[in-house]
């Protein structure tokens, strides 16, 4: 055995699939395109506004296949931001993260006023009055209130789950799809439903060329996809798949949607109210819509489907609030990252030390967002926002060009075809698009230029002369350094009592010839990027040492690694299962917080479905281990507890004594039979164990009884069906609970359970074991 100096081992936490990353990417579009713009587009073309939305999607693909090389290459990277900076020169990467900050701040000031044109839409026509606001000055001041809202629970950290997400993306789904349905039959039973198509483009074919680029905001979704690079698996695989799945499911979606919205609509038979509100001359379903502008689609709902504007009104309420929330940490994410790297004011890269947010950044890009809902209409806001992304997307477009002659060597997981004709096409496209605003929204125009222009200005006085925040670095460890086929993992946090722990990690991983596998779970807010994490590592320093030290002591070999991600568990089960861990070993230190567990969050989601072995230990003061109990009655779990006992009587020279408490009267010959179950237990295991079988009116009493004259408790979970909702049992966990000795509670792995529960619906899993994950180097 030897020693060396040697870094900590990092790794990122790679819990997206891809088609959670799919369904993040349509959420994203969805958001925009189809509840808060159909009706703009349809003012803008007219019906041609579906070949916009057509047209938008081949285009989309030009920049998109650019998004998925440079995301397969840099999965790291975290979006546009860091790859102009990489392929082309530090002016291009300021401005590039400069107008990506400004894009998504405004693309959250469009969801807010989206947000709170529907909530005034719902409220007005629920016959609700706010303060006597008109209806346009009700859906200002609620987009205000969920801009301030959603600003400060970013600032607390609390984000929207992944399963939350796919849910919220799939029920607009099944809505707009349920939608069409209804449009479709609604359209067929119109004896002249081809007229609302006529004519076709009544603005001129130039205005499709408008209509594409005020919708241009409704297809960036794979610019939130590439940003997830750093926590999908195999993102070599998954990013370009599902950049591109994003854009072809949202296609179909915009085309069937907007058909409808079209051609089923028969103004003929439009109530008195409606008709009413019309202005004079709209005698077309495209005028229709343009009138009606956000709430354009909840309109079309409303005369072709049962309850349907309180239906799409629902969706789009559920879609604006999800799409708010995203982009408000996404415009943050950029500004921290700037920050960091001084690109802007160090103090946009500070971390709030209680909530572990970018607070300074949160609330700057909040305040952002509430001025441009205020400053500026919906149609600039969107107009503004397209020409900053269209911008954004051709330096990507040029920087895949310049980085395929630069780097050839990256490894592509995906290579852009007939380079550099895709990237020149789109970047072509872009420029068309964004000059086309110019006419639609001059103050979109402005605004970008403005915005420019005081970047170029606070470029040349500050960034350029500024450096950038000192990376974290990693941390030196004294590590004992050898290689060995059993890994004994032992998670830590800032409450783990190693002293107390190490007597039995150290002891089983001597007697299985086992290295210690210390591991420190940095959870990392949806606010920050998991790279971003790297600031939080510090933490685990003294934690790794203190195990390092104690391993040292009892000449344990050991590994240390720290592993950033969202979810500790999963951090957890990863590692264990990658490692092909043995045993897990866990600290319980007798109570839970949190509401509705039993040893809290982490470990009873650990033991529910363990990804190996695992044993809680309940310390509750030990001087010595000279006599270990083993209550027993039977099921799987029995084995591993015998044979854990008898690994610690080995290294501590301590007796063990095997025990069955009856709870009824028995026999001699009953007393024989429990007594050859007990030696079964451990048959095959080299230790001279002792055997009792105790009648006592309560099991736990008897255990408690006997508990006394020993000095440590070392119980296996009791026997259950697959998917029983249970951790240990109840005669485990009470002795936990009451034992005024130390307990430890172990369980085995049952690699059926575990295949049973990935193959039934609605069952707790385990996530899939991916191959690597990224390393920080």
């Amino acid at each position: 055995m030897s020693t060396r100096k040697t870094k900590v081992e990092i790794t990122l936490s790679r819990d997206l699939s891809a088609f959670d990353i799919t369904m993040i990417g349509v959420g994203a579009m969805i958001g925009a395109g189809i509840f808060v713009l159909t009706g703009h587009a349809a003012g803008a073309a007219g019906p041609a506004f579906l070949i916009a939305f057509l047209l938008n999607g081949v285009v989309t693909l030009f920049t998109a296949a650019s998004y998925a090389e440079l995301g397969s290459a840099y999965p790291e990277a975290g979006g546009g931001y860091l790859w102009v900076k990489e392929g082309l020169s530090p002016l291009f990467g300021f401005l590039s993260g400069w107008m990506s900050w400004f894009a998504h701040a405004l693309a959250c000031s469009l969801y807010a006023l989206g947000f709170g044109s529907y909530a005034a839409d719902l409220l007005y026509h629920s016959g609700v009055t706010v303060l006597g606001m008109e209806q346009e000055g009700l859906s200002v001041a609620l987009a205000i209130a969920m801009s301030v809202i959603f600003t400060f629970i970013n600032y607390l950290g609390a984000s929207e789950t992944r399963a939350v997400g796919n849910i919220v993306t799939m029920t607009k789904v099944v809505i707009l799809a349920v939608f069409a349905a209804f449009g479709l039959a609604a359209l067929f039973r119109l004896p002249h439903s081809t007229q609302n198509f006529v004519p076709f483009a009544p603005q001129g074919l130039i205005s499709i060329i408008s209509a594409m680029g005020l919708t241009t905001i409704a297809f960036q979704g794979y610019e939130v996809i590439a940003q997830c690079g750093e926590e999908v698996e195999n993102p070599k695989r998954n990013l370009p798949r599902a950049i591109f799945a994003a854009i072809g499911i949202v296609v179909i979606i915009y085309l069937g949607v907007g058909f409808v919205a079209l051609g089923a609509i028969d103004l003929g038979k439009l109530s008195a109210d409606v008709r009413a509100s019309l202005p004079i001359g709209v005698d077309s379903t495209w005028e229709f819509l343009a009138h009606f502008e956000e709430t354009a689609i909840v309109e079309a709902a409303r005369q072709v489907m049962p309850f349907g504007a309180y239906i799409l009104l629902f969706a789009g309420l559920v879609s604006t609030i999800s799409a708010l929330n995203a982009t408000i940490y996404s415009s943050s994410r950029v500004s921290f990252a700037m920050g960091r790297d001084r690109n802007l004011p160090p103090f946009f890269g500070k971390i709030d030390s209680r909530r572990r947010t970018p607070a300074v950044a949160i609330f700057i890009s909040g305040g952002l967002v509430i001025l441009m809902v205020i400053a500026l209409p919906i149609k600039d806001v969107a107009s503004a926002a397209d020409i900053m992304f269209l911008i954004l997307f051709a330096m990507v477009n040029l920087t895949v060009i310049r980085l395929r002659k630069l780097r050839p060597d990256l490894d592509r997981g995906y290579k852009v075809p007939l380079m550099p004709l895709i990237p020149i096409l789109g970047i072509t496209f872009q420029a068309l698009l964004a000059l086309s605003l110019f006419q639609l929204s001059p103050i979109a125009w402005f605004t970008t230029v403005l915005w420019i222009a005081a970047g170029l200005v606070f470029y040349v006085a500050y960034v350029r002369t500024a450096e950038a925040m000192e990376e974290p670095k990693l941390v030196l460890h004294e590590e004992i350094v050898t290689v060995r086929r059993q890994s004994l993992v032992f998670p830590l946090d800032r409450k783990t009592r190693v002293e107390h722990l190490m007597p039995f990690v150290g002891a089983w991983a001597q007697e299985n010839e086992a290295e210690i596998l210390a591991l420190h779970m940095v959870r990392v807010p949806a606010q920050l990027s998991i790279r971003q994490g790297r600031m939080f590592l510090a933490e685990g320093k003294a934690l790794l040492e203190r195990v390092i030290t104690a391993a040292k002591e009892v000449d344990v070999p050991v590994h240390s690694l720290i592993r950033l991600g969202r979810d500790e568990v999963k951090g957890i089960f990863r590692t264990a299962r990658q490692r092909r861990a043995s045993l897990m070993v866990l600290d319980w230190r007798g109570y839970t917080r949190s509401r509705g567990r039993i040893f809290g969050h982490v470990i009873d989601r650990l033991v529910d479905n363990p990804p190996c072995d695992i044993a809680v230990v309940s310390h509750k003061g030990l001087d010595e281990i000279k006599r270990i109990l083993v209550p027993i009655g039977g099921g799987p779990h029995a084995a591993l507890a015998a044979s854990l006992a008898a690994q610690l009587g080995v290294h501590f020279d301590a007796s063990v004594t095997m025990l069955n408490i009856c709870t009824r009267e028995f026999t001699s010959e009953e007393q024989e039979r429990r007594l050859e179950r007990l030696k079964a237990t451990t048959a095959g295991m080299e230790f001279p164990f002792m055997y009792q079988v105790l009648p006592a009116a309560d099991t736990v009493e008897g255990i408690l009884a006997q508990a006394v004259d020993h000095d440590l408790v070392l119980v296996g979970a009791a026997w259950h069906r697959p998917f029983d909702q249970i951790l240990f049992g109840n005669i485990p966990e009470r002795l936990a609970a009451q034992c005024p000795k130390t307990v430890i509670m172990v369980k085995r792995r049952d690699p059926l359970e575990a295949i049973l529960r990935r193959i039934r619906p609605g069952v707790p899993t385990e996530p899939p074991v991916e191959a690597a994950d990224g390393v920080v180097a």
